[in-house]
């Protein structure tokens, strides 16, 4: 082998850079501390700015900024970066538009960090997830998850076949965060009693279809859903055995049970199951019209999600579910004893009429997102910026 080819081999820099790997680890880390803060919440109650579920969240503004700074500074003032040539120019600075998206979203996320702490000392300490300050928070997280997704895209579209595979892998962990996040907001309103109702599923459906579909079109992976959904069964099922093993008591009233370790939320939804259904659905239609591929993966994705998750519910409300694995026994101190949840019972049955109108509605929303996730991954491919 030549010297010269040895040279290149030598000095060639890695497909992924450690600013996409710092990206990657500042998403992730903002969803870990927001599962583990609610979970701080449930357990815990009263907290402090210098938590540790904090830091995990505010390390994720930290590193974002890190990564998004370099890119920036490093194209503005580098004259022969390869970067500058495929680089948009705000307010005087040239960089990658993902890098000026986290960057955005950084600085949100640092300045809910005081909003939050002022919030609570004026009204008091809050246990719920939608508060002003966590919805700063969250839009700033999710300028910094946009523009992680933006900047794997640029690289990924413009990255050789051989440098594109890691690539196309971060990108969908990045996708299987977004769905994490999507359905980490949503807790409130897909508890285990509400599992029988329409607007369960139009909950779980409406924004994580399309981020799911936008994604996989995106990454032209083959099971890129399935990829995305085994991302988030993974964390949940993670945080579901393993925060247990942490010691916590309640430290805010009314105290309507006593426990001794952190709790987890539930076991994760079996989205899994229906986003493989998804792929199929993707890799067979491949040549239809969107209109004709949303339609069939529409329906397809809600009938499957139906027909495991329905049964799936039953089978938590009974006392085989009651153990580490599915932790249906598992209640924040401030459960009372004689609501829904800790009666292991459903919300009250809808009337028929009621019922099939919803899952109208349901399917309707499905097939809107399936569209909407194609015609924004195809735009996608085309980032190259």
């Amino acid at each position: 082998m030549k010297v010269e080819t040895i040279a290149a081999d030598v000095g060639r820099r890695p497909a992924v850079g450690w600013y996409l790997w710092c990206s990657a680890l500042a998403v992730t880390a903002a969803y870990i501390g927001g599962y583990w803060d609610i979970s701080w919440h449930r357990s815990i109650g009263r907290d402090s700015f210098w938590s540790a579920p904090h830091m995990a969240i505010y390390a994720c503004g930290v590193l974002a900024g890190i990564s998004s700074a370099y890119l920036i500074f490093t194209t503005t003032l580098g004259r022969t970066t390869p970067l500058r040539d495929t680089s948009v120019r705000i307010w005087g600075l040239s960089g990658p538009l993902g890098a000026f998206l986290s960057a955005w979203g950084a600085v949100a996320m640092l300045v809910s960090a005081p909003f939050d702490d002022w919030w609570h000392n004026a009204y008091g300490l809050d246990v719920r997830i939608i508060s002003p300050p966590h919805m700063v928070l969250a839009a700033g997280f999710f300028g910094i998850e946009f523009g992680t997704i933006m900047l794997l895209l640029a690289f990924m579209n413009r990255a050789s076949d051989d440098e594109r595979p890691p690539l196309q892998r971060l990108f969908l962990y990045v996708g299987g965060i977004a769905v994490c996040e999507s359905l980490l907001l949503k807790l409130e309103y897909i508890a285990r009693p509400d599992m029988h109702s329409t607007f369960f599923y139009i909950v779980v459906i409406l924004g994580t279809l399309a981020i799911l579909t936008a994604v996989a079109v995106a990454s032209r992976r083959r099971w890129a859903c399935t990829i995305m959904a085994a991302v988030y069964t993974g964390f949940g099922v993670a945080f579901l055995w393993i925060l247990p093993f942490f010691p916590a008591e309640p430290k805010l009233g009314p105290v309507y049970r006593q426990i001794s370790h952190l709790i987890p939320w539930e076991f994760p939804l079996l989205v899994i199951v229906p986003a493989f259904v998804i792929d199929l659905s993707l890799q067979r239609t491949a040549t239809r019209r969107p209109i004709v591929r949303a339609l069939g993966a529409g329906v397809a994705f809600l009938g499957v999600f139906i027909a495991v998750q329905w049964p799936f519910a039953e089978f938590l409300m009974t006392p085989l579910a009651r153990n580490w694995v599915f932790g249906t026994d598992y209640m924040d101190f401030s459960t009372p004893a004689r609501s829904l949840y800790a009666r292991f019972v459903f919300a009250g049955s809808e009337a028929p009429v009621q019922f099939w109108r919803g899952m109208l509605v349901a399917t309707f929303t499905s097939s809107v997102m399936v569209w909407l996730g194609i015609h924004a991954g195809r735009s996608m491919q085309k980032v190259q910026r």
